[in-house]
C-alpha cells in the first residue's frame, strides 16, 4: 500500500495561516509527523492560500529541510510543475492531470523528463463522470496517453474520483466498480489511488467510514491512498486488508513487521 499524507494542504487553517506568516515551524512539524507515522509520499498543496510560485517552493524546502519522505506535488500548472520538479531530492508524483488532451499534452512530458510519477484524475472539462463506464474511458484514456509518451506501468497512478457519502451516495459503488475495471487495463496495471478524505466529507463518523471505505476499495483493488495517515486504526486496517488478500505474509506481528518495513 502506497500511502501519500494529506495533512500539508492550505485547506487546512494552520496550513494556511503557516503560508501566509511564512512559520516553518507548522509545516516541519507535520512532515515529520506524517513521515514517523510511515507515509510514503508528503502531499504538499497550497490550495487558495496562495498562487505564487515561489510560496510552492517554499513549502516544498521547508519540507525536504526535516524529513526525506518523497513528495507528492499536488498541482496541476504546468508552468510551477516544470520548477518544482526539479527542487525535489528524490523522484515526486504529479498530483495531478485531468484527462483533457491538453493537460496530458503539457504535463505527461514532465513527468517523463524527471522521472516522476503522475496521478491521472478520470475526469475531463465537463466535470467528474457520474458512471462506471466514462471514468473508466477517461482513465483508460489517460494510462493510453501516460504510456505512448513514455509514462510506465508503474509510474501511472489513476484516480476513479472519490464522492462524498453524505451528497452521492450511489458513487461509492460507481467508484469500486471503476477499480475493478483499472485493475485488468494492463498486466501489470497502473497503480490506482484515491483522496480517501472526500468520502467522509462533512460526515460525523469521519474516521470509521474511512477505513471501511478504503478496505473496500483495497479489496477491489486499489493500492494508494491520499489520507491521514496518523490515523492508525486507518493504517492498520490497510495492512490487515492486504494481508487478508495475501499481498504480504502473516505472522503474529504482521502489523509491526510491515511497518518496519516500511520505515527501512
Amino acid at each position: 500500500m502506497i500511502f501519500i499524507g494529506e495533512r500539508i494542504n492550505g485547506g487546512f487553517k494552520d496550513i494556511q495561516r503557516a503560508i501566509k506568516e511564512k512559520d516553518t515551524s507548522i509545516i516541519q512539524n507535520w512532515a515529520k509527523i506524517q513521515s514517523e507515522a510511515g507515509a510514503n509520499y508528503i502531499d504538499v498543496n497550497m490550495g487558495a492560500a496562495s498562487n505564487k510560485l515561489e510560496d510552492f517552493i517554499w513549502m516544498i524546502e521547508t519540507v525536504q529541510e526535516v524529513v526525506d519522505t518523497p513528495i507528492s506535488v499536488d498541482s496541476n500548472k504546468p508552468a510551477f510543475l516544470e520548477k518544482l520538479v526539479k527542487i525535489c531530492k528524490y523522484p515526486p508524483i504529479i498530483n495531478s492531470t485531468t484527462a483533457d488532451k491538453e493537460k496530458l499534452d503539457q504535463i505527461i512530458p514532465i513527468a517523463v523528463e524527471n522521472n516522476t510519477s503522475l496521478i491521472g484524475l478520470c475526469m475531463d472539462k465537463k466535470g467528474s463522470p457520474q458512471d462506471v463506464e466514462s471514468r473508466v474511458e477517461l482513465g483508460a484514456m489517460i494510462f493510453s496517453e501516460a504510456m505512448d509518451k513514455g509514462l510506465s506501468e508503474e509510474r501511472i497512478f489513476l484516480d476513479p474520483i472519490t464522492m462524498p457519502l453524505r451528497y452521492l451516495q450511489v458513487q461509492v459503488k460507481n467508484q469500486i466498480e471503476a477499480i475493478k475495471q483499472f485493475t485488468v487495463l494492463s498486466s501489470p496495471h497502473p497503480h490506482i489511488v484515491v483522496g480517501l478524505s472526500n468520502i467522509a466529507s462533512q460526515s460525523k463518523q469521519v474516521r470509521l467510514i474511512n477505513r471501511v471505505f478504503l478496505v473496500m476499495c483495497i479489496e477491489a483493488g486499489l493500492d494508494a491512498a491520499i489520507c491521514d495517515v496518523t490515523d492508525e486504526e486507518l493504517v492498520n486496517s490497510a495492512i490487515t486488508a492486504e494481508v487478508l488478500l495475501n499481498k504480504h505474509i502473516y505472522s503474529d506481528s504482521y502489523i509491526k513487521a510491515y511497518k518496519d518495513s516500511m520505515r527501512s
